[in-house]
């Protein structure tokens, strides 16, 4: 049976390459994508979601729907010295939008899809959880029927991305995520920067796509990114934090994972975003989720390369 997801993105540069690699696997069955204000506005996550539908002439098959448009309590932060002002990088910058949102409610969305399709619906979460934590807010039975939550984020084992501990969806809206980790969700997966910075794309990556409208999309949206990585960390590539998200829903193999307990930090002057894991049981919680701590970089690159190509 096909693979059913709804994908929640803040559709940055590489929430757009999720899409992409989702759309082209030909493994799963999108049945929506749902946008949220992260690493850029609401609206201009929901346009550029909207422009990548457009540039795979797909926006007739899959719903866009609008969501949260700020985190829970916090004020907008948005990355765009990663992404650029217009979320990709400049790539698609001067192009018409065709696809328009559906109406309706991301989280109203979520809830309808899921609660219909019981058991079947796997949501893959590449922004700030914000969407997911009003789904369950407005129905906390939302968790049973779910078939698994997948969400980008967090990191467990080594320093953050956006201060010294926190990773970005999580430091945008930990309120958000404190609600998901402790909601009940009998499956729910952290895919964080432990495992998304070891799949890095780099220049020969991106000409094995080829001078293809999506190897050209890819190479234009990725060139500022890879300058930015550079300069953090001395190696002229860019993590695919969010594509490894896409492809562990698709391929649970990629990806080694614990059953973990794990909070989140949202009272702190210096650790707000933290993602605390509890290697050692010293909390005598029950583990409440499957953290990913090693990953097949190579059998990445092989999945996504080939499915961008297709």
């Amino acid at each position: 049976m096909e693979q059913k997801i709804i994908l929640d993105v803040d559709t940055g540069i590489d929430d757009a390459l999720g899409i992409i690699l989702a759309i082209k696997s030909g493994q799963c069955e999108l049945i929506g994508i749902t946008t949220v204000n992260g690493n850029v506005s609401l609206g201009k996550a929901t346009e550029n979601t909207c422009k990548i539908l457009d540039l795979l002439q797909a926006g007739d098959k899959i719903p866009v729907v609008r969501g949260a448009s700020q985190p829970l309590l916090r004020p907008q932060f948005f990355e765009h010295r990663i992404h650029g002002e217009d979320g990709l990088g400049g790539a698609l910058r001067d192009v018409q939008v065709h696809t328009q949102p559906a109406v309706g409610f991301a989280p109203d969305f979520i809830c309808e899809q899921v609660l219909a399709q019981s058991g079947q619906v796997t949501l893959v979460m590449t922004g700030p959880l914000t969407n997911l934590a009003l789904a369950v807010k407005k129905c906390p039975e939302l968790v049973q029927h779910v078939k698994e939550v997948i969400f980008m984020g967090g990191v467990v084992t080594e320093y953050g991305n956006v201060t010294p501990v926190a990773e970005y969806n999580m430091y945008v809206d930990p309120e958000a995520a404190k609600v998901v980790f402790h909601a009940g969700f009998p499956q729910l997966t952290l895919v964080g920067l432990d495992v998304t910075r070891r799949v890095l794309l780099n220049e020969e990556h991106i000409a094995a796509l080829g001078d293809t409208p999506i190897g050209r999309y890819v190479k234009q949206s990725t060139s500022d990114y890879l300058d930015r990585y550079f300069e953090r960390n001395g190696i002229r590539a860019c993590a695919m934090h969010d594509p490894l998200a896409v492809a562990v829903a698709l391929d649970r193999s990629l990806v080694q994972t614990k059953k973990l307990y794990v909070d989140i930090e949202t009272k702190s002057e210096l650790c707000d975003g933290q993602t605390v894991c509890d290697f050692q049981n010293r909390l005598k919680k029950e583990p409440n989720m499957n953290v990913c701590l090693d990953v097949d970089a190579d059998a990445f690159f092989a999945r996504f390369i080939g499915a961008l190509k297709a």
